[in-house]
């Protein structure tokens, strides 16, 4: 016969066996990465904008270097020990998103470019594209019945 835990007990037990939370410690690294990657793009954002580009091209010109550098790091299997340090300061920035479309992209690849790569790719990323196209189609139409 199965002997029954009484609430009291099984928070007990749970205790006992689960892990101690690092949070403070997590929240840390989280924000000291997130913030030295955001130093890094605004470092080249400032790079741009004194080579002579205005606001909205070094801003464009900027994320996709992010992006480059993110994928680069992806590639040179780096960015995973990143983000097994750093937790969420390394997925929230534009480089943790061309992480989550680039390690699907090269973990498939042995199966074809089709049906590995192309099929694959936005395995992570894809409900964040559904969903942020979504909300802003919603938002958008929104706005316009609200101007007219």
């Amino acid at each position: 016969m199965q002997q029954v835990m009484t609430r009291d007990e099984y928070r007990k037990y749970v205790d006992k066996v689960s892990p101690n939370s690092r949070t403070l410690r997590n929240t840390l690294r989280a924000f000291m990465v997130g913030g030295v990657i955001c130093v890094i793009g605004q470092f080249f954002l400032n790079s741009f904008k004194n080579m002579g580009l205005n606001q909205e091209t070094a801003g464009s010109v900027t994320s996709i270097v992010m992006i480059l550098l993110g994928v680069t790091l992806t590639a040179l299997n780096l960015y995973d020990d990143l983000g097994r340090f750093a937790g969420a300061g390394s997925i929230v920035p534009i480089t943790g998103f061309a992480n989550s479309i680039a390690s699907p992209a090269i973990e498939y690849k042995s199966e074809g470019y089709v049906l590995g790569i192309g099929a694959r790719m936005f395995l992570v990323a894809g409900p964040v594209l559904v969903y942020g196209i979504s909300v802003s189609i919603i938002v958008g139409i929104i706005r316009f019945l609200l101007k007219s």
